[in-house]
């Protein structure tokens, strides 16, 4: 069973992470998350790309773990 999640009115948020001059750019849809329970992702270069869609719960350990430096920087 494939379930289909339609992103057409997400409203997309650039992360903060993210650098300013055109490259590694992420973004996530949080509005689908208060209504799906997933958040999609994206890469904002290629918005009409496919998105990769997550837990609420991972993507909140995902966050928090980026936040508490639990990653070094590449």
């Amino acid at each position: 069973m494939r379930n289909t999640l339609d992103l057409s009115r997400a409203e997309w948020i650039k992360s903060s992470y993210s650098n300013g001059n055109g490259g590694q750019c992420v973004e996530f849809a949080p509005d689908i998350a208060t209504t799906a329970g997933v958040v999609p992702v994206r890469d904002s270069k290629h918005p009409a790309g496919p998105a990769l869609v997550f837990p609420v719960e991972a993507w909140t350990s995902f966050t928090s773990a980026v936040r508490s430096g639990a990653f070094p920087a590449i």
